[in-house]
């Protein structure tokens, strides 16, 4: 198949709009007609070079929809013409995180810099070269073939393009509120960063139960938007908010702070730590640089006052649980999906679509294949 995709071909470059060859789907694997992706910050990450892959071309994207248009052999979740989601993460349902259930951790997991078959080969072919996919699944393109183990299938009812969004960013701030912070009824919970993933990572909180939810961001945009999806309280930073905290909650101070800002440092779990009061739990689901390995923290407060601090990847999410709860709780009204969507672009708009998302104009861009 000839159609095109947005290819990296080296750090710091904008994403090129490159012709695609595309194989057919191998055993166990799916060949899936996009309708949308969403613009998340990881990719951005993969293009500064913070998450490199292990080589380039590399075909951007992973937070797709779409609908099967043929299996490989062996396949047996998915049918052509069904409705998925694409996973960021795959789930293969048979190593011990999947068995134990934790399928954000899933084994195959470890290949997602990889960006390749499981044969170790591609079916995605750029100026005569193999290119390699981000996070398995390439959904800067309007047609890719992927693992099944990446495939979820969904209800018919849902829009695609709203449904692309719990591929990623949903369901990574939906799950760091409700598991990895385990955010209770009448919780004070602080959010700091208000992007694809922050936005519902208030949205968990909210729905989770929590009182008050303290949105902080220095972008006056992303604090307006943070009250659409549940914030009570906004602030520029997290001296501000500390600062108003003992007046909200009585001295006692949040119960829970969750870090989803778009490139995470090493001084803002101490940050985060200040926020939260005894038995409070610091969530961390911002990546940060895979070379920055120093942490800036009170190690006194951390155990006197018998705080925690917990990594939480995808939300800490099962995929082939969440995914379909989530959509569940869109069609119910509960979860909102549409308001997310802040700004669309044309499939050859997408480095103007991160240049918005660095200047703060968006909250979740979208690119809508026609």
């Amino acid at each position: 198949m000839q159609t095109q995709a947005a290819v990296l071909w080296e750090y710091g470059g904008d994403w090129q709009t490159e012709e695609l060859e595309l194989d057919d789907p191998r055993a166990g694997e799916v060949l899936v007609r996009l309708t949308a992706s969403g613009l998340c910050h990881s990719d951005e990450h993969v293009r500064v070079g913070d998450l490199p892959m292990e080589g380039l071309p590399t075909i951007g994207g992973h937070e797709g929809a779409g609908v099967v248009e043929q299996v490989g052999p062996d396949v047996t979740s998915v049918h052509e013409g069904d409705h998925v989601v694409l996973s960021f993460i795959p789930a293969c349902g048979r190593c011990w995180c999947c068995a134990g259930g934790h399928q954000n951790l899933c084994d195959e997991g470890a290949e997602l810099t990889v960006g390749l078959q499981r044969d170790g080969s591609s079916r995605h072919h750029v100026r005569g070269e193999d290119a390699r996919l981000m996070c398995l699944l390439g959904t800067f393109a309007p047609y890719t073939v992927v693992r099944e183990t990446s495939v979820v299938k969904i209800r018919e009812d849902v829009p695609l393009d709203k449904a692309a969004l719990v591929g990623c960013g949903v369901t990574t701030g939906w799950g760091t509120a409700v598991y990895g912070a385990r955010v209770s009824a009448g919780d004070t919970v602080a959010v700091l960063g208000i992007g694809g993933v922050g936005a519902n990572a208030v949205q968990g909180a909210r729905i989770a139960g929590a009182s008050q939810i303290l949105a902080i961001d220095p972008s006056e945009f992303n604090r307006a938007q943070a009250k659409t999806f549940g914030a009570t309280h906004t602030f520029a930073s997290a001296a501000e908010a500390r600062e108003a905290l003992p007046d909200l909650t009585l001295g006692r101070m949040a119960d829970a702070a969750l870090v989803t800002v778009g490139v995470a440092s090493g001084s803002i779990i101490g940050e985060a730590l200040s926020l939260v009061g005894k038995l409070g739990t610091v969530a961390l689901t911002s990546l940060a640089p895979v070379s920055d390995d120093q942490v800036t923290m009170p190690m006194f407060e951390l155990a006197a006052y018998q705080k925690r601090v917990v990594g939480c990847l995808f939300g800490d999410a099962n995929p082939r649980y969440d995914i379909p709860r989530l959509l569940e709780l869109y069609l119910r009204g509960e979860l909102l999906l549409d308001e997310l969507v802040t700004r669309t672009y044309a499939f050859s708009d997408i480095n103007q679509g991160y240049e918005d998302m660095r200047t703060h104009r968006n909250i979740r861009g979208m690119i809508r294949f026609d």
